[in-house]
């Protein structure tokens, strides 16, 4: 799954694609480089990030999906075929307007939780639900993060936001897990939610992991320089590097899924875990 940001502020790649051209031609790259599923978004979930209008984020993301759909993937190569669309949303009424102009899946990493109206809103359409973990807003969820096992806590936090979907007509087999790596979660958590990924394997659910250049990472990587540096100044390359090593260890667990931002790197990684495992990629 390949991240599209159609923001100015998000916190890797904000302000590079917010005109529906240089959108287009980030998604066409994406696609060569192996994502399956383009997930758009229009209003950032970084620490610190304030809300935006649901209207300017309905303008930001609407149009570049339209311009997806219409879009002649024939033309362009055999390298190309058109892919799956994701919004990345909490709010019901953008996630309806993305929908009916041709995306498959809601992203929603609240999980229903800041939009009362979410899950019911999404129940009619045929849309997927990717269902995040989540505790509260960007400006807030640093103090939200206490757990006893915090592995077991995010299942059966999504385990219970699973029953609240069924009440509202959500059926499981239209709904995707993700744990919410970084959200309400320190670095460590996010490290024991991954290796305690049994627990979520166990709701018998697709699996989404969205680990892409975050923090994080970036310090699992400068905890080892002779330096040691500040998580804050590992760069990207050096923040694709630890997500591909992640997604190559995870995708042997059965994970669904990887949404990142440098797409060829994660492929290669994937196709490498591909080879060694004696199976088909996408089977593992």
């Amino acid at each position: 799954m390949g991240v599209l940001n159609v923001t100015p502020d998000s916190f890797s790649d904000g302000g590079k694609y917010t005109s529906v051209e240089t959108a287009l031609q980030q998604v066409k790259s994406m696609v060569a480089a192996g994502a399956t599923v383009i997930d758009i978004g229009g209003e950032s979930t970084r620490p610190g990030a304030e809300r935006v209008p649901v209207e300017t984020e309905i303008l930001r993301v609407v149009p570049v999906i339209e311009a997806l759909k219409s879009l002649d993937w024939a033309r362009l190569g055999s390298g190309y075929s058109a892919p799956q669309i994701s919004v990345d949303t909490m709010n019901h009424q953008t996630a309806l307007a993305a929908v009916a102009a041709g995306a498959h899946y809601v992203n929603d990493v609240s999980g229903g939780l800041a939009d009362p109206q979410m899950l019911a809103a999404i129940a009619p359409t045929e849309a997927t639900y990717i269902l995040g973990h989540w505790r509260g807003h960007s400006a807030e969820m640093d103090r939200l993060n206490q757990y006893s096992n915090p592995a077991k806590d995010v299942a059966a936090e999504l385990a219970d936001r699973l029953v609240i979907a069924a009440g509202e007509g959500l059926p499981r087999e239209r709904i995707i897990l993700d744990p919410g790596l970084g959200f309400a979660k320190d670095a460590e958590q996010n490290w024991q939610v991954l290796s305690g990924l049994n627990y979520l394997f166990d709701l018998g659910l697709p699996v989404l992991i969205g680990a892409s250049r975050k923090r994080f990472l970036a310090a699992a990587i400068t905890a080892v320089s002779p330096n040691g540096e500040d998580p804050a100044a590992a760069d990207l390359e050096a923040r694709d590097a630890a997500t591909a090593a992640l997604t190559a260890l995870l995708a042997h667990q059965g994970v669904w899924g990887f949404r990142v931002h440098n797409v060829a790197v994660n492929a290669a990684a994937l196709a490498v875990a591909a080879r060694l495992s004696g199976r088909p990629r996408g089977t593992l």
